[in-house]
């Protein structure tokens, strides 16, 4: 596994990859290094088949503060066609991070500004404090939040994504919520345990068939009826049904007894 100085990447025995922003002196403000490490730490996890889910969360006080100041200094002395590569290698993390096989939870405390709502939005699922605070605060410093902002858009809609991305305006992690940003909301002191209940109620459930389903999700999309998704649809359900796990699934439930996925976890 790489060695990384942004990152942490743990991996638990029951198949839960924990990758946490780790620049907790700098409110995890990410920076060239951190994008760089971030597409090889998902390459990791792509790689390790044996894993369920993976959450994403941040090293002290802050989920992450956005860019880093330092490094939105030096991309201001590029060119344009240096902006551009960086701009690439951002988009390239949110891209693959949002089309990561397997499911992703975000948690998230403290302040969470700027790039970290593409973070944030890239998830499967997010959860976070109710004191937790957001902003789209790009315009404020001249610049607009461009490659996150179709994630944003997916995940609390074009009039709200319009609003705070032209405004700025700071919102608590309750509004999140509210917005969709979020799935639930905890007190503070109580969001390790709301993850560890995530995370028990997430290993009830197949690997194979949660990867299945976030693929089947994506290709669903906004519903579209067409013939095609109908026909991938009818070919989704018949190969689970006929994997090792779907079986299995079917015969434990028949059975009575729990599924072998869930008779070992920690």
């Amino acid at each position: 596994m790489p060695d990384f100085n942004t990152l942490q990447l743990e991996f638990s025995t029951s198949g839960i990859a924990t990758l946490w922003l780790n620049r907790p002196e700098k409110n995890n403000a990410f920076n060239a290094e951190m994008i760089r490490e971030l597409l090889l730490a998902f390459d990791e996890v792509e790689a390790r088949p044996e894993l369920r889910f993976m959450l994403l969360r941040g090293r002290g006080k802050h989920f992450s503060a956005g860019a880093d100041l330092t490094w939105m200094q030096e991309s201001a002395k590029l060119d344009y066609n240096a902006n551009l590569n960086d701009s690439r290698e951002l988009a390239q993390v949110m891209a693959s991070l949002y089309q990561l096989k397997l499911p992703t939870l975000a948690v998230v405390q403290g302040a969470a500004f700027g790039g970290a709502l593409g973070l944030i939005s890239c998830c499967d699922m997010a959860i976070g404090s109710k004191d937790a605070l957001f902003s789209l605060s790009e315009v404020r410093i001249g610049i607009l939040p461009a490659v996150i902002s179709p994630y944003v858009v997916k995940a609390i809609g074009e009039r709200a994504a319009r609003r705070y991305a032209l405004t700025a305006e700071r919102f608590d992690g309750l509004r999140a919520e509210q917005l969709g940003l979020l799935a639930a909301t905890y007190p503070a002191d109580a969001l390790d345990q709301a993850v560890a209940d995530w995370t028990a109620n997430l290993l009830l459930n197949g690997p194979a068939a949660m990867r299945a389903t976030k693929a089947l999700m994506q290709e669903v999309k906004h519903g579209e009826l067409t013939t095609a998704l109908r026909r991938y649809t009818e070919a989704s359900i018949a190969r689970v049904r006929v994997s090792p796990e779907g079986q299995e699934g079917l015969t434990a439930f028949l059975d009575k007894r729990k599924p072998s996925w869930q008779q070992n976890q920690e």
